[in-house]
């Protein structure tokens, strides 16, 4: 639960309403929580475990939700999210809903046997509090995955905008918002007191015609900026002269803009007796550098696909 000390860096309430303005039409801009949807489900069947008892956090339109009701592997899935607009979308596919603030996770401990987020978690501002309340939610031995933009994430957006505003304005505001890294993850679940906590990343490069193409996919996304404290808005002289920028610096020879995406990607168990120990150290038998390659080069060639 979010706590005093907790920097409040986004708005809750503009998260909300962002996603209450996306709710119409967000299945025309869900490509990409489709595709991390997909993802989740082929790294559960990488496991032989049955789940009684799923709960999906940020689940929006309950995308994911939907392609796990006819899934053997999970008898009963509730589709969450803060918005109430788009948790009637998911309604209307025959999804148990629950209206849920992922900072506030009001269900009683031990509740579920499987917890999922699919790109939600970025907009929460206690990551550290939602992941142990996630922990003490599941039964022992239940299994948590999530997906959550990386900190490279619209990384051209991010530096064209500062460029523009600087040269036109001569200072920057936060545009994009803060996102973390592989290892700032990989650390918070072991914080949280995940058993064999897993992260790793991939990109994914998506292009488009123009930034103004971009932006329209952010919108109806759920997506736009919702930082806590008020800052101007930036003003369409900074859009142009960003638009201009990106299209001379992050463009491909056919004239269109590449923007990054970086999918960082989560999961571990909440603890139980009979699950396997980590190994003392020196035994492995590859080293953690080539493991981290191994990775990485798996991940750009699926992000060509």
């Amino acid at each position: 639960m979010t706590t005093p000390s907790v920097p409040f860096i986004f708005d809750r309430d503009r998260v909300r309403r962002n996603r209450d303005r996306a709710a119409k039409d967000y299945q025309a801009y869900a490509f990409l929580k489709e595709r991390v949807s997909r993802d989740i489900l082929e790294r559960l069947d990488d496991t032989p475990h049955q789940f009684e008892r799923g709960i999906e956090l940020g689940a929006a339109d309950g995308t994911l939700s939907a392609m796990l009701q006819d899934n053997p592997k999970v008898q009963h899935i509730i589709a969450a999210d803060i918005s109430e607009k788009m948790l009637s979308q998911a309604a209307a596919r025959g999804l148990e809903t629950a209206i849920i603030d992922e900072e506030h996770l009001s269900f009683e401990d031990h509740q579920f046997d499987l917890v999922l987020s699919a790109l939600s978690l970025h907009w929460v501002n206690d990551l550290p509090g939602t992941l142990i309340q996630i922990r003490r939610k599941l039964k022992p031995d239940g299994l948590f995955i999530a997906a959550l933009p990386g900190g490279a994430t619209l990384m051209e957006l991010r530096t064209c905008l500062m460029e523009a505003e600087a040269e036109l304005k001569g200072r920057v505001a936060p545009r994009v918002s803060p996102l973390p890294s592989l290892a700032d993850m990989a650390g918070l679940l072991q914080r949280a007191g995940f058993a064999l906590p897993v992260a790793d990343k991939e990109h994914l490069t998506i292009r488009y015609d123009n930034l103004f193409d971009l932006a329209k996919d952010l919108k109806g996304m759920g997506e736009r900026a919702a930082f806590h404290s008020g800052i101007e808005p930036v003003g369409r002289d900074v859009i142009l002269k960003a638009a201009e920028i990106y299209a001379e610096r992050f463009a491909d020879p056919d004239g269109r803009i590449r923007a990054t995406v970086e999918l960082v990607w989560l999961s571990g168990w909440a603890p139980a007796p009979n699950q396997p120990k980590p190994k003392r150290p020196g035994s492995a038998k590859a080293s953690l550098a080539a493991a981290i390659g191994a990775i990485e080069k798996s991940a750009g060639e699926k992000a060509q696909n």
